[in-house]
């Protein structure tokens, strides 16, 4: 593709993107009023607010990011930036829909988790209903609600944050032959990041990892790619086996013992040279005028980890386990870090 080609879908970008904030700005503040916490944390937040019009700015920026990065040719536009809008409303009413039903249950105290939630096969920490999310990870409805859910949550804007690690990736990558190349999207969830990755990288191995089957199922299918099933403390890959290693919103969904054990299997499948992109939510260190909401989200959204995480040192935990810091990107509510494998 040329380089008018590149700029002509960045900007068909631009303009999708905005309309998909807009809709999805509008259907998370319908389904927050339909469902508020149970328990709103008064007292919680000890910073200042953002300042006016700061998270609208980083908004903008982080379509604007993702839209250059398209025309400089690092990643082709994707199909996020596509609105189908008989789609968009009947995801949308879905969300709310579902709001509606979690408030319910949240007011009765009855559990969001289905049976397979109990099965020993599974970490302790995983467990829990994060996010009050219908079915936890473990249902089929779960698996196909969660990304409507994400963008309800940052107006749209789930995508392009995601989208940090990628660009970081492409970048290293840029002027390497992909064929032939092995990457694990660790965590992949239902993949829409595994998506990017297939349409950056299409003639690398791509597969994904995760611990529910469900959305191993929802992610091939949005993909392409084949999953996994497996804990990311326990990887089913030899040792130095992968070129890279991409894990997108896992750690402030782990307990501290977890994220260390984690990142010595991330540093024991890489390859010499291999790279581990990752995102995750930013902290406060990284975005100090959005302290006040990072420190409300773990109790708004049940984030049981997420105070633990934005302790941690992630620099530091990854240079432990043997991965040594090359770059960092930044947008709206999300850091991305490339690590490299000596």
């Amino acid at each position: 593709m040329n380089k008018s080609a590149f700029a002509r879908d960045a900007r068909r970008q631009r303009a999708a993107s905005a309309a998909k904030a807009a809709w999805w700005t509008a259907t998370g503040s319908l389904a927050r009023a339909i469902a508020p916490p149970t328990h709103p944390p008064t007292d919680r937040p000890k910073s200042p607010p953002p300042p006016r019009g700061y998270l609208r700015e980083r908004l903008a920026e982080a379509f604007a990011r993702d839209a250059a990065d398209v025309a400089a040719g690092l990643y082709p536009a994707p199909d996020d930036g596509r609105v189908d809008p008989v789609r968009a409303v009947l995801r949308a009413a879905d969300v709310v829909m579902d709001a509606r039903a979690v408030d319910a249950r949240r007011q009765e105290g009855r559990s969001h988790l289905a049976e397979a939630a109990s099965s020993p096969g599974f970490p302790r920490y995983y467990r829990q209903n994060f996010h009050h999310q219908t079915g936890g990870w473990f249902t089929d409805d779960s698996a196909r609600r969660y990304e409507a859910q994400v963008e309800a949550l940052f107006s749209g804007a789930a995508g392009p944050m995601r989208r940090r690690a990628l660009a970081l990736l492409a970048k290293a990558w840029r002027d390497r032959d992909h064929r032939g190349l092995a990457i694990v999207d660790l965590a992949c969830g239902s993949g829409s990041f595994l998506a990017d990755l297939a349409g950056a990288f299409p003639r690398a191995r791509l597969l994904g990892a995760d611990l529910s089957l469900p959305y191993l199922l929802e992610a091939r299918r949005r993909s392409g790619a084949p999953g996994v099933q497996a804990a990311a403390e326990r990887l089913p890959f030899a040792d130095a086996s992968l070129d890279a290693v991409t894990c997108v919103y896992l750690f402030h969904e782990l307990p501290p013992k977890a994220r260390t054990a984690v990142a010595a299997e991330i540093a024991r499948v890489l390859k010499p040279g291999g790279l581990l992109a990752f995102a995750d939510s930013v902290q406060a260190d990284d975005a100090p005028e959005a302290a006040r909401l990072l420190e409300s989200f773990p109790e708004l959204f049940h984030e049981p980890y997420y105070d633990s995480y934005q302790a941690t040192n992630l620099v530091a935990l990854f240079e432990g386990a043997g991965l040594s810091f090359k770059d960092r990107d930044q947008a709206f509510l999300t850091t991305a870090l490339l690590f490299e494998k000596g």
